[in-house]
């Protein structure tokens, strides 16, 4: 397995590329960009505060926004995307999928379902010799330095997990994959096999950050500001109303984590964790707030809160992913399956119905999901295992 494609242009495909490649693997790039990025695309290794370790150097063999170009010959497919854009971009590609071989497709973030999404392709095109693989979270703090060649990583986790189907290809893929792109670079963060998606889907972070976070802002201000500099940071900032929102919306995902176990006994759920226990885990931190997750760090202080402006106010940007992977591919997905249990989840509800205010649209009412309509209209826009075509718990426990 020597050709790796990456999709995508999110700052993790800047830390993959040149890692990757100086592996002597060979890497392709599908981008809806082709002509913002050099063959050469190099990684500074630094510390958090700034001082330079060293820098990784890697090539692209063949750049192009083709599927048919950098497809075929995959032997490994990850995307590096938005997660709200996993479903559209597998159906683009499926039909340019090598049918003669085992070819690995996954995903550096492992949120929403990714096995849902690669079934489906599986089914709907005849691909019965993939292998999906996810990982938990994004293994690497990182950023983009220069868009299309230059990125910058601050290290990896140490401790990361990632699930495979068939599962017995782990060996295989942490062999050509995995090792190389943590442990071989940083000499930590090796990977742990997660039994099960179920368990990634329902192990989280970004979700519950990013909506708690704007839904904090919104009570605190109304989501909007008279000057640019009036907008807090998004980490650096974040107040105890929003981190008490977030530990509201992983009481409810608890409630949910904890009935799956409850009903599914015979399954291994041990990474399937709460919001502090899993940032303690990756981390090998000793946390007992939502805040002190955050700590003092300069490369999650220095982001800010997206915002746009409107009629002379800078206003919380609706258009951002923060909506379309968080609360399409995120809450909603968390509120199903709640459903589906009967179980309360007043949390979850609060914020989808402030997110349908903010959206425009109607997602829940009287603590129902309203969106059976919409997935018939646009089959990628929700990540719900209704989506997908399943109907019980037992279809989405893998």
């Amino acid at each position: 397995m020597k050709t790796i494609t990456v999709m995508g242009g999110g700052s993790s495909a800047h830390v993959l590329i040149p890692l990757l490649s100086e592996t002597s693997l060979n890497v392709n790039l599908l981008t809806r960009r082709p002509q913002s990025w050099k063959n050469a695309v190099s990684l500074d290794y630094r510390l958090p505060g700034g001082e330079h370790i060293r820098t990784f150097k890697g090539s692209i063999a063949t750049i192009s926004s083709a599927p048919s170009e950098v497809v075929p010959e995959a032997d490994i497919i990850i995307l590096c995307m938005p997660v709200h854009a996993y479903r559209t971009v597998l159906h683009s590609i499926a039909g340019y999928i090598n049918k003669k071989k085992k070819v690995f497709i996954g995903t550096v973030f492992g949120q929403a379902g990714f096995n849902w999404m690669t079934k489906e392709i599986s089914y709907e095109f005849g691909l019965d010799n993939i292998t999906t693989f996810a990982i938990g979270l994004i293994p690497w703090i990182c950023r983009t330095e220069k868009y299309g060649s230059a990125g910058i990583v601050y290290g990896a986790k140490p401790v990361n997990v990632a699930a495979v189907s068939p599962k017995e290809d782990f060996s295989l893929l942490n062999e050509v994959l995995l090792e190389r792109i943590v442990f071989g670079c940083f000499g930590h963060g090796k990977f742990k096999q997660a039994d099960n998606f179920i368990s990634l889907t329902m192990s989280l972070d970004n979700q519950i950050i990013h909506t708690s976070r704007l839904y904090g802002l919104f009570l605190e201000a109304g989501g909007k500001w008279d000057n640019i500099e009036d907008v807090p940071y998004f980490y650096r900032d974040f107040s105890e109303k929003s981190a008490q929102i977030l530990s509201g919306l992983d009481g409810d995902y608890s409630l949910i984590r904890n009935r799956i176990k409850e009903l599914y006994p015979d399954k291994d759920f041990t990474f399937m964790l709460d919001y502090i226990e899993l940032d303690n885990k990756t981390n090998l931190r000793n946390n007992k707030t939502v805040l002190e997750t955050f700590g003092n760090s300069s490369t999650l202080g220095a982001i800010r809160t997206p915002v746009v402006q409107e009629d002379s106010k800078w206003v919380i940007d609706k258009s951002h992913r923060f909506f379309y992977d968080d609360v399409y591919y995120g809450l909603c997905i968390a509120k199903w399956i709640a459903q589906k249990l009967d179980i309360d989840v007043v949390n979850i509800d609060n914020l989808l119905s402030w997110a349908q205010d903010v959206l425009g649209e109607r997602i829940i009412d009287g603590g129902r999901l309203m969106i059976s309509g919409q997935i018939k209209r646009d089959r990628y826009k929700y990540g719900v295992p209704e989506a997908y075509g399943y109907t019980k718990i037992d279809e989405i426990i893998d």
